[in-house]
């Protein structure tokens, strides 16, 4: 895909960032992120979820009788990076095996995304910590984009024998494999399908460790047990509330710079968060990409 050569405007990071960026760990530069995300949602303010009652993977019943967003202000949807980003919902074929066909609109609106994300702070910090930590990492930002266009939205075989999936399509939108749900880790998404009634809610999934904290609507993490057009997802955690540029920003650090697994601990204002964000690559690409929540902390 050819990007247009608009170069992203500059956004003022923060004046106390480290003048070495080697020397920050991957885990300091997720909080660095988390802090620049200034297009996040406000719990209770701008969104409101209902997490109702938990359960284990293995249980059978539905602890959630209601849906699990009880209000969103899609006023926000309205933010360039978001509206960028909702254009590309309807871009992909769900199914697994089923070849995808990229248009000549579909092209622009994947740039248009990736410009509209690259004026963020999340990015633009993004960018500059895999430079200084990855293997050959573009410095210009034009060919940045270019890399963040292969390892997202360029196609590669999951299933069958055609180009069926992407990372992008598989994080943030899910696809059915084998009559599971994987992927599907956006909250944004999770609640346009919520309310289509596509999505059925059935409560989230406890700690795997032991911890005080309680679940409740001012998590930004949750791990939860839903069914997407009746095929369950046993289990799968998202971040709530945060914007596409903050979860594009940290997987792909994660991708460039660290390993399939790596420790996070998150400091979100309300709770602290301990994650392994893991990421695995396929064809050279994003293959997946996601936290698992170990603790959870008030």
């Amino acid at each position: 895909m050819c990007i247009n050569h608009l170069r992203p405007k500059p956004f003022e990071l923060k004046a106390d960032l480290p003048s070495n960026m080697n020397n920050l760990s991957l885990s300091d530069a997720a909080q660095y992120l988390w802090d620049l995300d200034v297009n996040r949602l406000t719990p209770n303010q701008d969104y409101k979820i209902n997490v109702q009652s938990g359960k284990k993977p293995y249980w059978k019943e539905d602890n959630a009788d209601d849906p699990l967003f009880t209000s969103v202000d899609t006023q926000a949807f309205r933010r360039p990076t978001y509206k960028a980003f909702i254009a590309l919902l309807d871009n992909y074929t769900a199914q697994t095996g089923q070849r995808e066909t990229v248009t000549y609109t579909e092209r622009k609106e994947n740039g248009t995304f990736l410009r509209a994300i690259m004026q963020s702070g999340p990015m633009q910090f993004c960018h500059k910590y895999c430079v200084a930590n990855g293997d050959n990492v573009p410095e210009d930002p034009d060919e940045f984009m270019k890399l963040l266009n292969r390892i997202w939205f360029d196609l590669y075989r999951r299933a069958g024998s055609g180009q069926d999936s992407s990372g992008f399509e598989h994080v943030f939108l899910g696809e059915l494999k084998n009559g599971k749900v994987s992927g599907f880790h956006n909250w944004v998404y999770y609640f346009m399908e919520e309310k289509r009634g596509n999505v059925d809610y059935k409560g989230y999934i406890y700690p795997k460790s032991y911890s005080d904290a309680e679940t409740n609507s001012n998590d930004h993490v949750l791990t939860l047990q839903f069914e997407w057009n009746g095929v369950l997802k046993n289990v799968g955690t998202s971040f709530i509330g945060v914007s596409p540029e903050f979860e594009i920003a940290l997987y792909t650090m994660c991708f460039l710079t660290g390993d399939e697994e790596n420790a996070i601990e998150l400091n979100t204002g309300s709770d602290l968060f301990k994650l392994n964000c893991k990421v695995y690559s396929m064809s050279g690409k994003i293959g997946t990409s996601f936290v698992e929540a170990l603790e959870h902390e008030d």
